[in-house]
């Protein structure tokens, strides 16, 4: 299911005929983009975060700060939650959530956790009678903002039909990727991807430029070529060549090189629950594990090309 277009030029009284109360509980710097594109749909959106200073920004993009959990799932028709890891979804949602939020209320993490977790907890939820996906997301920070993120999403039929409205304005794409879990799987596989393609990516540059071609004139062959691919073409991992990107900010910003490190080793625990065999990942997790160790873990994953 495709989300965007569809939603572009409606009226106001459209949209006001199809807005929710919405619960959003997480601010961080993929939340607060996401709840803000909500408020933008016609949503009224009660947002929770520990942080003050992330409740000011939300209330100057049209949400309403609330002071609890149970303060902002009053009355709320969907909850949705963007936090750092799954002890802290598994809290939320047995202790503050399930049972207290409205029965009707469909149940949104937007998470990127273990699978362990995620069916867990969709299963506890299922079992007091609401509607749960797992919906992990694609497209960073600059995506959450613009509204373009892309949403795995794993849970029932139903479930899916019933999120799927919450999900769009934040989106360019909502996948229904399987039943509860498949959102997680598909986010692990994808970001494994994306590791062994930025260290790929790097590794090329760097040869390039040592051995004597000029690295934009790599990139400008590459990108045309068989080396085609989002670290390279859409995510340049070295300053001044090719596309924009953090490397052109000293690696400030963009995607943390420590929560890249946090999704690979999400991936490698999903790879030995399911018996499978990724040693590139295992290297890859290796690589960044080292690079967070030693003091990288704040710069942008691409950060990895100054370790060549």
């Amino acid at each position: 299911m495709s989300a965007g277009d569809g939603r572009k030029g409606r009226s106001l009284n459209d949209r006001e005929s199809n807005a929710m109360n919405i619960a959003f509980i997480g601010l961080g710097n993929m939340g607060g983009g996401m709840a803000a594109n909500l408020v933008k749909a016609g949503h009224a959106v009660r947002a929770f975060d520990l942080s003050q200073e992330a409740l000011v920004r939300a209330q100057e993009q049209g949400c309403t700060p609330c002071s609890s959990v149970a303060e902002a799932i009053a009355g709320a028709d969907a909850v949705i939650s963007m936090l750092p890891n799954g002890q802290i979804v598994r809290t939320l949602y047995t202790q503050e959530v399930i049972g207290k939020a409205p029965s009707g209320a469909i149940l949104v993490d937007c998470s990127t956790i273990d699978l362990e977790t995620a069916r867990g907890v969709t299963s506890q939820a299922h079992a007091a009678g609401y509607f749960m996906v797992d919906a992990p997301v694609s497209g960073g920070i600059a995506a959450a903002a613009a509204g373009t993120l892309t949403f795995m999403v794993g849970g029932t039929d139903e479930a899916f039909a019933r999120a799927a409205p919450v999900l769009e304005p934040m989106a360019k794409a909502v996948i229904r990727a399987g039943a509860s879990g498949a959102g997680q799987i598909a986010k692990m596989c994808n970001n494994m991807l994306l590791a062994i393609h930025m260290i790929g990516t790097c590794e090329a540059l760097k040869l390039a430029q040592k051995a004597g071609l000029d690295p934009q004139t790599f990139y400008e062959i590459s990108s045309r070529s068989t080396g085609y691919c989002w670290s390279l073409n859409d995510y340049t991992p070295m300053a001044g060549v090719g596309a924009a990107s953090p490397a052109d900010n000293g690696y400030a910003g963009g995607f943390a090189a420590a929560l890249m490190l946090k999704d690979l080793n999400l991936a490698m625990g999903g790879a030995a629950g399911a018996g499978a065999n990724v040693p590139m990942g295992e290297h890859a997790r290796a690589i960044y594990e080292a690079f967070v160790e030693s003091g990288g873990g704040a710069k942008d994953f691409g950060a990895i090309l100054t370790t060549l």
